[in-house]
């Protein structure tokens, strides 16, 4: 394939309203649907990821992926790899982040498991988003921290951005 051909390939996400529910977003990728979850228009909060819920999937999936092909790659002994990611909203200027819990399950000696933790931190969606937020990852962890404590809502992503005149509808 040439660099040529690989310029022309796109990878393209729609996301459109669906008139059949009440105008609720809904996420398209091939053939896969997802529904968006934040406010619909019409005063309701649609259920689903919303779209720092997404980013955060985005580089959860990809520290994954990342991990996985360098264990392979190098034959390391990773039965298992999970991924946590949580995003939060820089305070005072402060630029947001992402703080990423990767639990590596195996018989994996500090070596490698340093070796998996710099892989980690090389995944391609990481370097995206590091560009505007930092990435801060915890190895080695029990479990990624999921719990059953309050999520953010998108309102609540929504009240602590410092854009003026913003309305969650």
């Amino acid at each position: 394939m040439t660099p040529q051909d690989k310029a022309r390939k796109i990878r393209e996400v729609v996301v459109a309203s669906d008139p059949t529910h009440h105008g609720a977003l809904v996420g398209h990728v091939g053939e896969s649907e997802f529904p968006v979850g934040g406010p619909d228009g019409v005063g309701q909060i649609s259920p689903g990821p919303n779209p720092y819920d997404l980013l955060s999937a985005s580089l959860a999936a990809c520290t994954a992926m990342t991990v996985r092909f360098q264990a392979r790659r190098q034959k390391l002994p990773l039965e298992r790899v999970e991924v946590g990611v949580s995003f939060h909203h820089g305070a005072h200027a402060e630029r947001d982040s992402f703080e990423r819990t990767l639990v590596l399950e195996g018989e994996l000696d500090a070596k490698q498991r340093a070796f998996l933790v710099e892989a980690a931190n090389l995944c391609p969606v990481g370097a995206i988003l590091g560009i505007s937020a930092d990435i801060h990852t915890r190895p080695d962890a029990t479990t990624s921290g999921h719990s059953a404590r309050a999520q953010a809502s998108y309102e609540d992503d929504l009240a602590e951005l410092p854009i003026p005149y913003i309305n969650a509808d």
